[in-house]
C-alpha cells in the first residue's frame, strides 16, 4: 500500500512536472542547444535522489540535483550525461541527435549499488609487546562483573539520582498530591501540623523515647 501510495504520487508529480517542462522556449530554436530537465528516482521504490550530481562529460560542466531530485540545465545532442549518487551505481545518458525542440524532460532511473567493505580485524593492543605488558600489569580482581557491582552499589545508584533531574512519575506524582491537597482544603485554610495535637504528641513520645537523637 505505501508504495503504490508513493507511485502514485511521484505519476501526479511526474504530470505537473512535464507539462511546465513542454511550455518552456527560452533558449533560440536555431542555436542548437537543448534545455534538457529531468527528475532521478530509484528504481526500487521510485523515490526521489535528492542532490544526485549530473556531469556533462562532453562539455564537462554539471549541475546538483535539488532536494525533490529535478535538475536543468543547458546540452547539445548527442552529448553524455554522467549521474552519480551515493548508494547507486553510476549511470550514463546521451541526449538524442533527433529533437525537433530545444526542450526535452527525462526521468533517470538508477541502480542501487551494494558496497561490499574488506574485513577488518580489531585488536585490542597495538603489537605483542603491548598486550604482554598490560598482561602483567593488570588487576586480576578488577573484572567486569566486580566493576558492574561497584556501579550499581547503593552509594553509587544515589549519587547517580541525586545529579538527575525528576522524572515523569516523580513529576506525575507531585502534581497530583497538589491536587489532591487543593480538593481536601477546599475553601478552608491549610492544614497546619503545628497545630496538630497528634503530631505534637508524636514529637514529644519520639523525644523521650530518644528516637530523634537516633536520627
Amino acid at each position: 500500500m505505501i508504495k503504490l501510495t508513493s507511485i502514485l504520487s511521484f505519476v501526479i508529480v511526474m504530470s505537473a512536472f512535464l507539462s511546465n517542462a513542454q511550455t518552456t522556449d527560452a533558449i533560440p530554436l536555431d542555436s542548437g542547444l537543448i534545455q534538457l530537465s529531468g527528475v532521478v528516482v530509484s528504481e526500487e521504490t521510485l523515490s526521489e535522489l535528492p542532490y544526485t550530481t549530473v556531469l556533462d562529460h562532453t562539455s564537462h560542466r554539471g549541475v546538483f540535483c535539488d532536494f525533490y531530485g529535478y535538475f536543468t540545465m543547458v546540452v547539445y545532442p548527442g552529448d553524455t550525461l554522467l549521474f552519480s549518487a551515493y548508494g547507486h551505481k553510476t549511470s550514463n545518458y546521451i541526449v538524442p541527435d533527433t529533437l525537433e525542440n530545444n526542450f526535452y524532460s527525462i526521468i533517470h532511473v538508477m541502480e542501487v549499488d551494494t558496497i561490499d567493505l574488506p574485513n577488518i580485524e580489531v585488536f585490542p593492543w597495538p603489537s605483542r609487546e603491548d598486550f604482554a605488558r598490560a598482561f602483567v600489569n593488570m588487576n586480576p580482581y578488577d573484572d567486569a562483573i566486580r566493576r558492574a557491582q561497584r556501579q550499581l552499589s547503593g552509594e553509587s545508584l544515589a549519587f547517580a539520582a541525586a545529579r538527575l533531574d525528576i522524572d515523569g512519575s516523580l513529576a506525575y506524582g507531585s502534581v497530583q498530591s497538589q491536587y489532591q491537597t487543593q480538593l481536601y482544603t477546599n475553601n478552608q485554610l491549610p492544614a497546619n501540623n503545628l497545630l496538630n495535637p497528634y503530631a505534637w504528641s508524636k514529637l514529644i513520645k519520639d523525644w523521650k523515647e530518644g528516637k530523634l537523637s537516633k536520627q
